[in-house]
């Protein structure tokens, strides 16, 4: 008899502690105590492709000195869903950009920034050569993602190269941003061209410093963009 109340007893007692749990408070596993409010996902990641010669590379310097992981910097510090891909070859002409665009555009471009010319007008190359190559990039952009935006990065050539030179020079840079609509920076190395202590030894790359003031022209313009 003791023994049937003893089974009774514990049989009174699984039945309470069961009841105690669908009544009281909920478990993390239950769909209730999740919070009713859904997460917002996340915007889709679109990719800056930065293309052009020993300035974009960051020639001398670490890959973090470079002004794209800097406008990397100011991207994430704002959680713009940007990433920033630095395609920059130091030695680089329009005619080699022209012809290494398409391997680059296998991956997804939503914004395209263009910095090639430099290197043209150090050696001499007549600026309506360098204008066509660069219209070619242009077209081979389009071409393949027509929605991407563009930005033009001006160059200048030193006066030491002629002044009709340097002139025509200039030009090509704003006549190819009005003729394809493409947001324009005026002059990448505005602020440091020539200004020896933000330059490395050979007086044409910038310096850790004088990246960070490349960075800010090309913000100033890329910002609108994004």
């Amino acid at each position: 008899m003791y023994k049937l109340s003893f089974i009774y007893l514990l049989l009174c007692a699984s039945l309470f502690s069961a009841c105690s749990g669908k009544n009281g408070a909920e478990t993390p596993d239950q769909p209730g105590a999740t919070s009713g409010a859904a997460k917002k996902e996340a915007p889709p990641m679109k990719n800056i492709l930065f293309f052009g010669n020993s300035l974009t590379h960051g020639y001398g310097l670490s890959p973090s000195e470079a002004f794209p992981a800097l406008i990397q910097q100011k991207i994430d510090s704002l959680g713009l869903p940007y990433k920033a891909i630095n395609a920059g070859l130091s030695g680089e002409t329009s005619a080699g950009g022209k012809n290494r665009i398409d391997w680059l555009l296998r991956q997804p471009v939503d914004v395209f920034v263009l910095e090639l010319g430099a290197n043209d007008g150090l050696r001499g190359i007549p600026p309506a050569e360098t204008k066509k190559n660069l219209q070619a990039i242009i077209d081979k952009v389009r071409a393949k993602y027509p929605e991407a935006k563009q930005v033009m990065l001006g160059m200048e050539v030193p006066p030491s190269m002629g002044g009709k030179y340097a002139g025509e020079f200039r030009v090509i840079f704003r006549q190819l941003a009005t003729e394809n609509n493409m947001a324009l920076v005026p002059f990448l190395l505005e602020g440091v061209g020539g200004v020896r202590s933000l330059n490395q030894p050979d007086g044409v790359h910038p310096t850790a410093a004088g990246q960070k003031i490349l960075a800010n022209n090309v913000w100033e313009v890329l910002k609108e963009v994004l």
